[in-house]
């Protein structure tokens, strides 16, 4: 995710960092190029003058700005909605630990007063337990291998169970329940409180369910493709149709319009899958630092992980 300030004046017209002008910077001076070529032979190709007026590509910019607006639109709900469901996880992840921290009595002598915890407390294991989840979740979404940060909250023969599971996060959401059933078993936690943590449960189960239904289901990719060839199309064409009106202007006028035409397609394509690793994507590292901290705060951990801060304007 990009995060700065917006620059000022003419620092504006410059930024680079936070573009998308790095992906779309050789189409961009391909169609330039032609537009170039187009006025110097005064928009004849092969020998063949080509003669075209302004008014088709008026009618077909206008259908493709609104094509490309409604893709984009699409795009951002898809993003919207991804991180309301991060936002939820944070929430209920939040809800758990105080829950757990209040409701389920400490299953060590000695250990009922809060804090400092006994370190072999089933409090901190569950505890613990959501902070991995948070890093299964984000690795999950991302095809990425979790070991390395889940390793200092989980036993290791819990981590290589894990990492066979098919499914991470689902796999911590089933060892959160037995600890629960185990609690009440033991006489910890009354069934009614009980109740309360398993909704907060399901509830991780939903966010899971709706990222992954948001991962695993792209716009359609005929979508993609038509309107992709026809932004290109369009931006080839053009200074056939503005090289007898405005001249040596052409190269200029077509820049600006491809410039919007092909950035617009391009954070489509961004921001349609919002939990990549792209600049604009969001900040699911950031979003499990805080889970991350906020969590062991509550346990009364005083050696907090530093919040993670922007490299180069991007926080990942």
């Amino acid at each position: 995710m990009i995060v700065r300030e917006r620059p000022s004046g003419l620092r504006l017209f410059f930024v680079i960092r936070g573009s998308v002008l790095p992906r779309i910077v050789w189409p961009l001076c391909i169609t330039v190029l032609l537009a170039v070529i187009g006025t110097v032979t005064d928009g004849t190709l092969f020998g063949l003058k080509i003669t075209m007026t302004p008014i088709p590509f008026t009618l077909i910019g206008l259908a493709l700005a609104i094509f490309l607006g409604f893709r984009n639109s699409t795009s951002y709900d898809r993003y919207w909605e991804g991180r309301k469901l991060w936002g939820e996880l944070i929430v209920v992840c939040r809800s758990t630990t105080r829950q757990i921290l209040t409701f389920i009595s400490s299953d060590r002598a000695g250990s009922s007063e809060w804090p400092p915890y006994d370190p072999e407390d089933r409090r901190i294991t569950m505890v613990y337990r959501l902070i991995a989840f948070s890093h299964a979740l984000r690795h999950h979404l991302r095809g990425t291998d979790p070991s390395e940060e889940i390793r200092q909250y989980l036993p290791e023969e819990e981590v290589a169970q894990l990492l066979a599971s098919h499914n991470r996060p689902q796999y911590l959401l089933q060892c959160m329940a037995q600890d629960l059933r185990s609690c009440i078993e033991n006489k910890q936690l009354y069934d009614y409180f009980a109740a309360g943590i398993d909704q907060n449960l399901t509830m991780l189960a939903t966010v899971v369910a709706g990222c992954e239904r948001i991962n695993n289901t792209p716009i359609p990719f005929t979508y993609n493709l038509l309107l992709h060839r026809t932004a290109y199309l369009y931006c080839f064409l053009l200074p056939f149709g503005l090289v007898d009106s405005i001249g040596f202007m052409t190269p200029l006028v077509v820049g600006i319009v491809s410039f919007t035409f092909f950035g617009l397609d391009a954070l489509g394509d961004e921001i349609e899958d919002p939990f990549g690793v792209r600049p604009n994507n969001l900040a699911l590292a950031s979003m499990c630092r805080t889970i991350e901290r906020d969590l062991r705060a509550a346990l009364g951990e005083e050696q907090l992980p530093e919040v993670l801060q922007p490299m180069g304007y991007v926080l990942q």
